[in-house]
């Protein structure tokens, strides 16, 4: 006979990589959720795993969530802490990769990743870690105001052949920057691109 026990769970605020944290009780973390690409990962007591993409008409997070608490449930994954499975933000400690570890090295892949830089660089925005697609979190700094914090690339770029906007980030209190940056007119005059 097979019994499958349901553990009653809920999720926590998603840190900047859009991980949700699985609780069960009070505060007790079992792991954590997150999407890359159409996947979604768990990250937990043993490690980095790939369920896949959810079956069509069903969300992700609560499925992938429900997955965290089986296996808590069955004994095959233990409890964390809530900084074991928070993505840390990244620091900038020498070059930055061409590619997020996750990111398959495929000729596709290094030639968009190779455009994204040239792109970022064209519009003074400095890369924490490598290109993780158009729509993951990337971290980034602004070389303008010196805000960082994440971005995706699919925002990032310019619409139609468009230059991406100016507005370029939310406000930021730790970093002082105002909401959209150092303004339109300065962003235009300190970006060449605008210019051409």
């Amino acid at each position: 006979m097979t019994t499958t026990t349901t553990l009653a769970f809920r999720l926590g605020t998603p840190d900047w990589e859009r991980r949700y944290p699985v609780l069960i009780g009070e505060k007790t973390v079992i792991g954590a959720v997150g999407r890359w690409h159409r996947d979604w990962l768990t990250f937990t007591s043993e490690g980095e795993h790939n369920l896949g993409r959810p079956e069509k008409g069903r969300r992700g997070v609560p499925q992938a969530a429900a997955h965290v608490a089986a296996e808590y449930a069955a004994g095959r994954i233990t409890a964390m802490s809530l900084a074991d499975v928070t993505a840390a933000v990244p620091v900038l400690d020498g070059d930055v990769s061409l590619l997020h570890p996750r990111m398959p090295q495929t000729p596709r892949n290094v030639e968009t990743a190779q455009q994204v830089m040239t792109a970022l660089a064209l519009h003074r925005w400095k890369p924490y870690t490598g290109f993780p697609g158009s729509d993951n979190p990337w971290w980034q700094e602004c070389e303008l105001c010196g805000w960082q914090g994440p971005r995706y690339w699919s925002h990032q770029r310019g619409r139609n052949g468009e230059l991406p906007s100016t507005h370029r980030h939310p406000a930021s209190k730790e970093f002082g920057a105002p909401a959209g940056c150092v303004g339109d007119a300065k962003v235009r005059e300190l970006i060449a691109a605008y210019g051409q």
